[in-house]
Formats: structure tokens, C-alpha cells, sequence
């Protein structure tokens, strides 16, 4: 039976009409005013101008002593009537203040749980740790750094009535949220950005972090979140994306079951990844990717060292070639944190 397939024809638009903001300075000045216009554009094409501000209200709900670190459970309004949970684990022993670090969680992590390293949470839980090393956030405060696991909208304690079951702790309402978002000219990734930047603004209140810098790391979904966040505010001062960093056209077109929180209305018209992660020069970026890992899409890594090469040519531009790097490792979709810590330790010493 022949089909009359759609894809074909989706590729060719994106190869002819895409990337219409992509980087393409010559000089800083060019660079600067790059810049604005697509940090302005995407932040339309996400919604973000359309969220709404509200005092957050901070409140600590639980403190549980744990192995060589202290765990808070902490509240913030981010938009009236929006909660977000989050975990904050304290180093044992911290004098004065040290950097934060947002661990930003991605999918079958249970949200903050998975980074936070609550195994105890369920069998699930401590499973996906080992599957995907996904204990980062514990592995941070190891080292030192103050460290916050927040729950985004529909994972964890945030997830919609049609998965807020016991037995789906591990899933996300996230197709649920962009039905409901995208009518209203929102997006998930969108939301994700904005809640972040809240969390940043407490973070720049708490006595453990005061007047120092702050990171995000993160992998797959988080990586996500780390992107975008990175991309629109310049307090983050050094990042770890991991397990996201891909040609669109591969990676989210052709591998179109990919989860609703990718896709953002106009986004492929105007940028493709290597373009928003070129938004976050001159700050420290380090890219993990592993040569198995099934999202890179059919091309594989030639996919994700194109959309490098475009990143590094912003990096350049700036003079800043030692601030970025890229993580090729053999493995699946896993943080890989091998070269991660020592990234930090460089660009965000504790």
C-alpha cells in the first residue's frame, strides 16, 4: 500500500524557511544585537511575557537530617495560585555561604525525587537512580554546593488529575498541560523557564547562597529546562546540559512522539538547538552526549556536532572557547557526570 505521507514536506520547510534567527554574527556588535532579537522572539514564542508575577511566599515544610547534608522541602508561589515544591540540600558543616545549583529533573524521575536521591520513595524511584545515575543533585551537594531539585509543572507533586496516582509516580502530565497551555499562548517549556527564574530569585534570598553564583544542570527534560532557562537569564553562571542537545529536523521532527514539552509553536522558523545554547555565551556551557543514545535521532552524533558547530561559533566570536565543551562518551541516555564535576569545579568553585 502506498502512503501519502507529511514529513517530506515538514523537512523541506525547515531546511528552506527555518532557523530565520539563527547565529550568523560576524562581529560583537552583530552578536549583540542577535541577541536581543532572538532572546525577545523566543520569549514571545514561549509565552513567557504572558505569565504572571505574584509574591512567593517562601515556606519550609519539612528538614530531614541525611547523610553528610541536610534536606529541606520548600514552597514558592510562582504564578497566583501556581505552586512549586522543591527540595534544598544543605551541606553539613557549611560556614558562610556557597554556590547553588539547580538539578533540574527530566522524565520517569518522580520530579525533584530521582535528582534529590530519595530512593526510599518507591522501588521505581531507586531504580531510575541506577538506570540513569540520576542522583546528581546528591552528587552536588557532595561536593559542596547548595543544591535545589524543584519539582516542574506536571512531574512529582505538580502532576495533573489525569496522573496524580501513586502507581504513576514516575509519569508526567505534560501532553495535558500543553492542550491546556497552548490554547492561551503558552507552552510547557515556557512555564518551565519562568518557574525557574522564580526559583533563582529565592535562591538569591537564602543565607547559604547569598551573593554568590549559581548554576543548572540537568538531563533529558532537564536539560531541557537548563537550555531555556540558560538562554534567558544571565544569572546563571555556569550550566551542564545533558542528554539534550540535537538537530531539530532528527531529533523532534522525524522523531515526532517525542513529549509534548518539546514543541514550541514557530520556534523551528526562527532557531534550531545550536542557536539557543548559542544565547547563552559567553557563560560556561558544557554539552554531555552519548554516541548511543537513541534521541540524537538516525544520524547520531553528526547530528549533535552540528548544532556544536553553530554554538561554537558564538563562543569564538566572544573569545570565550575555553567556556565551552562537549562530553562525547560511549553509553545511553544517562548523566554521565564524568567531566561534569570538574566543569563545575572550574567555573563554579565551591
Amino acid at each position: 500500500m502506498a502512503f501519502f505521507q507529511t514529513e517530506d514536506y515538514f523537512r523541506q520547510r525547515i531546511r528552506t524557511g527555518g532557523r530565520s534567527l539563527g547565529f550568523r554574527a560576524k562581529s560583537i556588535d552583530e552578536w549583540r544585537v542577535w541577541r536581543q532579537d532572538l532572546r525577545g522572539r523566543l520569549t514571545e514564542l514561549l509565552g513567557v511575557h504572558r505569565l504572571i508575577a505574584t509574591d512567593p511566599n517562601p515556606r519550609i515544610t519539612e528538614t530531614v537530617q541525611c547523610d553528610g547534608y541536610r534536606r529541606q522541602r520548600v514552597e514558592i508561589d510562582t504564578e497566583p495560585g501556581v505552586t512549586m515544591p522543591f527540595y534544598v540540600l544543605i551541606p553539613d558543616g557549611l560556614t558562610g555561604s556557597a554556590p547553588g545549583v539547580i538539578a533540574a529533573h527530566g522524565h520517569s524521575s518522580g520530579g525533584k525525587l530521582a535528582p534529590a536521591g530519595l530512593a526510599e520513595a518507591d522501588p521505581g524511584i531507586a531504580q531510575t537512580i541506577n538506570d540513569h545515575n540520576y542522583d546528581y543533585g546528591v552528587q552536588a551537594v557532595r561536593r559542596g554546593y547548595v543544591v535545589f531539585c524543584p519539582d516542574a509543572r506536571g512531574f512529582g507533586e505538580r502532576r495533573e488529575w489525569q496522573y496524580d496516582k501513586p502507581e504513576q509516580l514516575l509519569d508526567s502530565s505534560c501532553r495535558q498541560l500543553a492542550h491546556m497551555a497552548l490554547p492561551l499562548g503558552l507552552t510547557v517549556a515556557g512555564m518551565w523557564a519562568w518557574d525557574l527564574m522564580r526559583l533563582l530569585d529565592y535562591i538569591q534570598t537564602r543565607p547559604e547562597t547569598a551573593g554568590r553564583s549559581m548554576g543548572c544542570i540537568g538531563l533529558s527534560g532537564g536539560g531541557l529546562q537548563t537550555l531555556y532557562l540558560c538562554a534567558l537569564d544571565d544569572r546563571v553562571a555556569c550550566a551542564v546540559c545533558s542528554g539534550y542537545f540535537y538537530g531539530v529536523e532528527d531529533s523532534l521532527l522525524h522523531l515526532s512522539n517525542n513529549c509534548d514539552c518539546n514543541y514550541v509553536p514557530h520556534l523551528w522558523e526562527n532557531a534550531d538547538m545550536g542557536d539557543l545554547a548559542a544565547l547563552v555565551a559567553p557563560h560556561p556551557l558544557l554539552i554531555e552526549t552519548a554516541r548511543q543514545d537513541g534521541l540524537n535521532g538516525p544520524r547520531g552524533i553528526d547530528n549533535v556536532a552540528e548544532q556544536y558547530a553553530i554554538t561554537e561559533g558564538a563562543y569564538q566570536l566572544l573569545g570565550a572557547d575555553d567556556r565551552l565543551a562537549i562530553d562525547y562518551f560511549d553509553g545511553g541516555h544517562v548523566w554521565h557526570g564524568t567531566v561534569a564535576w570538574d566543569w563545575l569545579a572550574r567555573w563554579l568553585p565551591v
